[in-house]
């Protein structure tokens, strides 16, 4: 009996040896070997499908370059595992669709394990809906393509937003109207905003600064997502005599309204769009139908800032067409990586801080964000021409004069 109570208690005694020694080795060991790790992964829902497909595509192709990029050079040096780490992109199909882009996030973050996010395509249908669900499971969403007064409203912790002032791109097309001369400028413009919460901020700020820069708009119509036939506002348009238009829309549906407005023979000398005249799918689907249109950008590669001009030259030669959008998100990709070796570890709240406490260089040139996670660059206009966007603003950094379109049947 007392043999045995005596074997018992040295197999305790074994066992807790054992279990302090296990204490004591993970103990003294350094955190690499705790937390062993061989990539860094980042997540994104992106519409490589849907209405704002063809700007998705141009996205990804951004990203992925800036991934390939940081790879060839080693990797990012993350001080917490004590290496450089590879990073990989995943691509969540966010459809174009709010709902899906919401979803997708929470797949990125639950499913894959993604470390970090990098933003989606636009405020109401995949920016704001990822950044509340990064919200709720505290990953941090490195964004872009987002209107700031909507972002700004959410107060997001665990966000930060690189975009535009939209009061300043707003004033672009009135600062482009009156480099001209006085009878080249537009007489009877009309303002047609997509009827979604990014449309109506932008019309809201059109009419204030036309007020201020001395315009008034012929005809002033929000206009339907997804619509199949525009033919009413375009013959409305028409028989007021309307020679200038800002249109803000997803792509295929300013196609589709040019597309129409040839048809009509609607003929206007101006013609400005937002968000869906950029993309190279819009001239792909034009042809020559596209020239003389203008659309708001991000960026060019003709701008004076290291890596642009072969940022620009890769993607031509990668699509066969140029872009005015690429360099903002290769330039997010670009902020992220040094904020990641600057932070020293993947923890989300760290990283977003070393993005708020640091300055970066990027294709965009030198970034800087405030207490609030916002940094701003200059919102420019191009105008299509054989093909490519010609940068007409700012004009400090181009010597193109912008065109005025012919009629229809002289082109």
């Amino acid at each position: 009996m007392g043999k045995s109570i005596n074997r018992g208690n040295r197999k305790i005694v074994g066992f807790a040896l054992l279990f302090a020694f296990t204490v004591l080795l993970w103990t003294v060991l350094p955190a690499t070997a705790k937390k062993a790790k061989d990539e860094i992964l980042i997540g994104s829902n992106l519409p490589l499908s849907g209405i704002l497909a063809g700007a998705g595509i141009e996205q990804r192709w951004a990203y992925q370059t800036a991934v390939d990029d940081i790879n060839k050079a080693g990797g990012i040096f993350v001080k917490e595992y004590g290496k450089k780490l590879p990073v990989r992109l995943l691509v969540a199909d966010d459809e174009s669709d709010p709902g899906k882009a919401a979803s997708a996030v929470e797949r990125l973050i639950k499913q894959k394990k993604v470390d970090l996010l990098l933003g989606g395509f636009a405020a109401p249908f995949g920016v704001i809906p990822g950044c509340i669900t990064a919200e709720k499971y505290r990953r941090y969403y490195h964004t872009s393509i987002c209107l700031i007064p909507p972002w700004l409203e959410h107060h997001f912790k665990w966000s930060t937003l690189f975009f535009f002032d939209l009061g300043q791109a707003c004033s672009v097309p009135y600062d482009i109207w009156n480099s001209l001369p006085e009878a080249e400028r537009p007489k009877k413009p009309a303002l047609i905003m997509e009827d979604t919460f990014d449309g109506r901020a932008f019309a809201g700020l059109f009419r204030n600064l036309a007020k201020k820069y001395g315009y008034q708009f012929a005809l002033d119509e929000p206009w339907a997502v997804g619509a199949k036939d525009y033919s009413a506002q375009i013959i409305k348009a028409k028989s007021l005599g309307v020679d200038a238009i800002l249109i803000f829309g997803a792509d295929t549906d300013i196609i589709t309204f040019v597309r129409q407005m040839k048809e009509n023979n609607l003929n206007v000398k101006y013609f400005h769009g937002w968000k869906g005249t950029w993309a190279g799918e819009f001239w792909k689907a034009l042809g020559k139908d596209a020239q003389y249109v203008l659309c708001d950008g991000f960026w060019s590669m003709d701008f004076p800032f290291p890596g642009a001009k072969e940022l620009g030259e890769r993607y031509y030669e990668h699509f066969k067409k140029y872009s005015v959008s690429v360099g903002a998100l290769y330039g997010l990709c670009q902020i992220l990586w040094q904020a990641i070796e600057k932070a020293g570890t993947l923890d989300s709240a760290k990283v977003r801080q070393a993005v708020l406490d640091n300055e970066f260089e990027t294709v965009m040139g030198k970034v800087k964000y405030d207490k609030d996670g916002v940094a701003v660059f200059t919102s420019t206009a191009s105008q299509w021409w054989n093909g490519k966007q010609m940068t007409v603003y700012p004009f400090k950094w181009t010597d193109y004069k912008i065109k005025l379109a012919p009629p229809w049947n002289k082109r």
